[in-house]
């Protein structure tokens, strides 16, 4: 029976008329919401993790979310194309979307097998669900928040906010997640003490930055052995910054054929990607290459970079223009420099 429900009745979207705790993460909230209660009892420091699934595929909750936007309106990505010199690797066709029951009868793929082709009406439904899960999970917080106000926690608790990755929504005619891409590698993060102002900056940061951050925060001593830097000064100065780009990796894998289509020994390939202000670089290395191995310009099969400010939607990687090649040597260098760091870690 599972099986069969898996395979026919999967659907990637559903607008049920059902109260919030009837899906998961509503259910959750109202459980941290009676855990928080028994944390402020207790009259001494907590730290409290919750998390949420949404909006993460499938794209299932209550009807009325779904009612705060309209279908027509959805803004459909105006890029759905391969990059202008892009690499092959830096693409996939969505196996996650594609496990869906809705989707294999309408989906279709390009010759190069870059992202997955969807009808505009699935399009719009897709991103109609997404934005209606985003406020279904904005809701739950604003229900723990709400908690904390309630308990009179607000004026001395720390919250941190974070997905744990981006999301395409057909640009680069992708979906899903696993690349290097903006859309999937810039994810929401957001610090709120209550004694710091609040403010927006663009300052690189990463993930591996909210454990200091916490620390730096709550008073406590930093372990020296942390990857990330704190993020205080950022919140106090957003015009600062604590580090020159933030990174990402993420890996490729081909089967034989087209391993061999290719004219590669291995199909096994990592991208690592740094993020500045204003550009995005990145390198592929082959030969199942990671951080732990020593890096060799001969291992690199492909390179990318986008320039933000002039091509927000990367467009074309110009990553060989001449133009950029003082860009591209800089980036190169810095990328060189890190994975140098990385093998001396370990």
């Amino acid at each position: 029976m599972n099986d069969y429900v898996a395979k026919f009745v999967k659907p990637s979207v559903e607008c049920a008329d059902v109260p919030d705790n009837a899906y998961n993460d509503g259910s959750n909230a109202l459980h941290a919401k009676d855990i928080l209660a028994q944390l402020a009892k207790g009259g001494k420091p907590f730290f409290f993790a919750v998390g949420f699934s949404k909006p993460h595929l499938p794209f299932v909750v209550p009807k009325k979310y779904w009612d705060l936007y309209k279908r027509d309106q959805m803004p459909v990505a105006p890029f759905q194309q391969k990059a202008k010199n892009g690499p092959e690797l830096a693409y996939h066709t969505a196996a996650e979307l594609f496990a869906y029951s809705d989707i294999p009868p309408i989906a279709s793929f390009s010759d190069q097998k870059v992202g997955m082709d969807l009808p505009l009406d699935k399009q719009k439904e897709l991103i109609h669900g997404y934005y209606a899960a985003t406020s279904y999970t904005d809701a739950q917080v604003g229900i723990l928040m709400n908690a904390l106000d309630s308990l009179g926690l607000l004026k001395n608790t720390i919250v941190i906010l974070w997905g744990d990755h981006g999301w395409h929504l057909g640009d680069h005619n992708l979906w899903c997640k696993h690349t290097n891409f903006e859309q999937a590698t810039h994810a929401p993060l957001l610090i709120s003490a209550p004694w710091i102002k609040p403010s927006e900056t663009k300052s690189p940061s990463e993930f591996v930055d909210i454990f200091p951050t916490i620390c730096d925060l709550a008073g406590l001593a930093l372990p020296s052995h942390l990857d990330g830097l704190s993020l205080v000064p950022v919140m106090k100065n957003p015009q600062t910054k604590v580090k020159d780009f933030s990174v990402s990796q993420y890996p490729r894998s081909f089967n034989k054929l087209d391993t061999e289509r290719l004219g590669w020994s291995d199909g096994q390939f990592m991208g690592y990607s740094i993020r500045t202000e204003k550009y995005r670089y990145t390198i592929w290395l082959k030969d199942s290459y990671r951080s732990y191995k020593p890096y060799s310009k001969d291992l690199v099969v492909a390179s990318e970079l986008y320039d933000y400010e002039k091509d927000p939607d990367e467009t074309i990687n110009v990553a060989e223009e001449k133009e950029y090649a003082a860009v591209s040597k800089d980036l190169n260098e810095k990328m060189i420099a890190f994975l140098a760091s990385q093998l001396k870690k370990n």
